[in-house]
C-alpha cells in the first residue's frame, strides 16, 4: 500500500532511510519539516508498506509552484539527491505510480528525481545529466589528507595557512549569513531566508554546523555543514570580499576535512556542481573525481526537461541585473524568489 506519510511517521521513516543502503541525508523526513516551517511548498512523503505494516520504500516529494518556472513536482527540491528508495523494483515501481498520478492531480508539469544511481521506470523518462556529484574517501591522518591533495591545490592551501586565518565553529548564524549573502549575490543568484537556514539548524541539530574562517577577526568565509552516515557535505557557503586574496575558501575546505576526521567522519562530499563549470574544476582540483547524477523526470504538461539553472540563456539578463543589486535589496527580495527554485 502506498500513502501520504503524516509527522507521526517520522522515526519509522528515518529509521528506514539509515538502514537502506541507498538512503542518503536528503531523504530525511527533516526535510519535510523545513520546507513546512520556512519554504510553505506543499509536501507528499510518500511511504510504501506491505500487509504487516513494515516501511518498504520512502519518496520524498514537493510541489514546487511558481509563476516565474513552472510548476513541477520535486524529489528533493533544495537537495542535490532524492528520488525513491525501496527494497525491491515491485515497489519502487508502485511509489513511481502514485507519484505520476499526484503529479497529474496538481496539473504539475513535470516530476523529477534526483538521483545518485539511475532507476528503474516504465515509459519514457527523459534523464538530465548536467550534474556531478564529487564525493572522496577521507583518511584519519591529516597528514594523509594533505598529501592527497594535488600539488597545485595543496600549495594553495599551503599559502592560506600561511596568512594566519583560524577557523571555528559557529554557535549563531550571523558570521554564516554576511559570507553566503555576499557571495550568493555577486554570482547573480537570490539568497535564501534567515528563516531557511535557522530551520535547518534547528530541525537537524547535531547534523549541522556552521564553520567560519577568520582572518585578524574579521569574516573570512563560512560553509554550513551536513553529517550523516560518516559523510560530511559542505552544502552552503560563501566569502567576504578578503577571500579571494587570502586563499580563504581553499583554507575553509582544508578545516573542515580536519573538523570532519576529528568528528569521525570518513567521507567528504563536496555535493553537485555543473559539468565543466568553475566549481566543477575547483572540485577536480582537490582530487576528487566526477560521478554523474542521474535526474530523471516524467513530462506531464511539459514537452521537454525543465531548465531552471543559470546556464539556461533565458535567465542571463536576470543573473546580470541581479550582481548589481545593491545588498540590502537582494536580502530583502532574494527570499521571495528563491524559494521557488528548487
Amino acid at each position: 500500500m502506498i500513502r501520504i506519510a503524516s509527522d507521526s511517521d517520522k522515526a519509522r521513516w528515518n529509521e528506514f532511510v539509515d538502514n537502506h543502503p541507498a538512503g542518503t541525508f536528503f531523504h530525511r523526513f527533516e526535510w519535510k519539516e523545513v520546507i513546512d516551517k520556512a519554504i510553505k511548498h506543499k509536501t507528499y512523503y510518500l511511504i510504501a508498506e506491505d500487509d504487516s505494516g513494515t516501511i518498504t520504500g520512502v519518496l520524498p516529494l514537493t510541489h514546487v509552484k511558481s509563476i516565474l518556472f513552472g510548476s513541477n513536482m520535486v524529489s528533493n527540491p533544495f537537495c542535490v539527491y532524492g528520488g525513491v528508495i525501496a527494497n525491491d523494483q515491485n515497489v519502487e515501481l508502485e511509489i513511481l505510480e502514485y507519484a505520476k498520478k499526484l503529479t497529474v492531480e496538481n496539473n504539475a508539469d513535470s516530476l523529477e528525481l534526483r538521483n545518485l544511481e539511475p532507476v528503474s521506470v516504465e515509459g519514457d523518462w527523459p534523464t538530465k545529466e548536467l550534474y556531478c556529484t564529487f564525493i572522496k574517501e577521507l583518511s584519519s591522518d591529516h597528514d594523509e589528507n594533505m598529501k592527497a591533495i594535488p600539488r597545485k591545490q595543496r600549495a594553495m592551501v599551503r599559502k592560506a595557512i600561511k596568512f594566519e586565518l583560524e577557523y571555528q565553529i559557529d554557535d549563531t548564524l550571523d558570521n554564516f549569513f554576511l559570507a553566503y549573502e555576499t557571495s550568493v549575490r555577486n554570482l547573480g543568484t537570490p539568497v535564501f531566508s534567515r528563516k531557511y537556514f535557522r530551520a535547518l539548524k534547528e530541525t537537524f541539530g547535531d547534523m549541522c554546523d556552521v564553520l567560519t574562517t577568520t582572518h585578524e577577526g574579521e569574516i573570512v568565509t563560512s560553509v554550513m555543514n551536513f553529517y550523516y552516515k560518516d559523510t560530511v557535505l559542505p552544502f552552503y557557503g560563501g566569502g567576504t570580499s578578503k577571500a579571494r586574496a587570502l586563499a580563504g575558501n581553499d583554507f575553509m575546505y582544508w578545516s573542515l576535512m580536519q573538523h570532519a576526521v576529528e568528528k569521525g567522519m570518513k567521507f567528504f562530499d563536496y555535493g553537485r556542481s555543473k559539468v565543466d563549470t568553475g566549481a566543477y574544476f575547483f572540485k577536480k582540483n582537490w582530487g576528487f573525481e566526477p560521478k554523474p547524477l542521474h535526474y530523471q523526470y516524467f513530462l506531464n504538461k511539459a514537452d521537454q526537461i525543465p531548465e531552471v539553472n543559470p546556464l539556461n540563456p533565458k535567465y542571463r539578463i536576470f543573473i546580470e541585473a541581479w550582481k548589481r543589486l545593491p545588498l540590502p535589496i537582494a536580502r530583502r527580495i532574494g527570499p521571495v524568489i528563491s524559494r521557488n527554485l528548487g
